[in-house]
């Protein structure tokens, strides 16, 4: 400001001059000390109007700086405020929201136990009827085994069928799978054993058998009779032989039994048929020894009846050799049933160790009152 004041006085003084550098030389000195006292006087009043200035306008910014950071706090707690009062609001809410949740809470947790108690309720009678049930499931498992084995060791022992016997047998190994009793498992183990035993036996496959029996009965019609002695009407034998066979024949032992054994040869194919016929009939009896007796019958009749050098004799023999050779009905296995009385012991003891219903418990003191 005071720099201000000086270039504003300065020209002042400079165009005041003039006049007085034009005042004539005949002016007296208290003229001169007059104006110069004015224009001193107009300087320190220029200056004083100047720092006047100044001060006004220094404190007009200052107070129009003050007046807007007074408006910019005043819009601030404005602000604040209506933060507060919305914070207040958000704070009334929740609490309420809170009040209500706890309620709701208080509300589900009974509820909550409720549907406990219900749910303890009903596992109490689900257990009780899965108890029930598996009683009921476990006895009637134990009778489908019970009855498979004793079918399959009747099988075996009627009619000496090992596969159908196995097939039983597994069948009962498979409904004691079903049980949820771990004491039954020992009866497993011994099905097992017995399933073992039964395939190791070398019986003779009963369709194969069959089909081969079919085959030799096929091959009936190309069996040849035996060849005919030389007899007395015979063209090749000589004149004494003709004549004394009229008289008398001459046979060793063996061929004087074979000669009274022989049949003609339509009868002799017709009982070696027969034969065969009941070697399958035996076959599907499983009857051991009516089929071997079969088989050796027909080896007779092919022996006697026909021409033994004829292949087609041969070769009629050689299977009924190997046919004879197979086993049709092994001996059964040394523990066969094992597993049956193992299951029945089992089931004895437990019946033994289960409680009577309470309406049989109940009919003895009826009866006694």
């Amino acid at each position: 400001m005071q720099a201000m004041s000086e270039s504003q006085v300065t020209p002042q003084v400079e165009q005041a001059q003039p006049p007085v550098a034009a005042e004539p030389a005949s002016a007296t000195p208290e003229r001169r000390f007059g104006t110069l006292i004015w224009l001193i006087g107009g300087m320190a009043v220029i200056v004083v109007l100047g720092l006047i200035w100044q001060n006004w306008s220094a404190s007009d910014g200052e107070q129009r700086a003050a007046d807007d950071e007074r408006q910019q706090v005043a819009s601030r707690i404005e602000a604040l405020t209506r933060t507060t009062e919305q914070a207040h609001r958000d704070a009334d809410g929740l609490r309420a929201r809170l009040d209500d949740a706890v309620k709701v809470n208080q509300s589900l947790r009974e509820q909550l136990l409720g549907l406990s108690e219900r749910a303890r309720l009903i596992e109490d009678a689900v257990a009780n009827l899965a108890d029930k049930r598996l009683s009921g499931h476990d006895a009637m498992m134990l009778n489908e085994a019970e009855t498979l084995l004793a079918l399959g060791a009747e099988r075996y022992t009627l009619f000496r069928d090992a596969q159908a016997t196995i097939d039983a047998y597994r069948l009962a190994d498979s409904a004691l799978t079903s049980v949820d009793d771990a004491a039954f498992s020992t009866v497993r183990q011994s099905i097992s054993s017995e399933i073992e035993a039964l395939a190791a036996l070398k019986g003779a496959d009963t369709a194969a058998t069959l089909a081969a029996l079919a085959a030799l009965r096929g091959a009936t019609a190309q069996l040849p009779p035996p060849p005919r002695e030389l007899g007395t009407n015979d063209a090749q034998a000589s004149r004494w032989a003709r004549l004394l066979g009229q008289f008398i024949r001459i046979r060793s032992g063996e061929a004087a039994a074979a000669m009274a054994q022989r049949h003609d040869i339509a009868l002799a194919r017709q009982l070696y048929m027969l034969d065969l016929r009941d070697a399958e009939a035996a076959v599907l009896a499983r009857d051991d020894a009516r089929y071997h007796a079969a088989l050796g019958d027909a080896q007779s009749l092919l022996q006697n009846d026909f021409d033994v050098a004829a292949a087609a004799v041969v070769a009629a023999r050689g299977g009924v050799d190997r046919l004879a050779q197979a086993a049709l009905a092994p001996a059964p296995p040394a523990d066969l049933g094992t597993a049956l009385k193992e299951l029945r012991n089992l089931r004895a003891t437990h019946a033994l160790h289960q409680p009577a219903p309470a309406g049989r418990a109940a009919a003895p003191e009826e009866g006694g009152k």
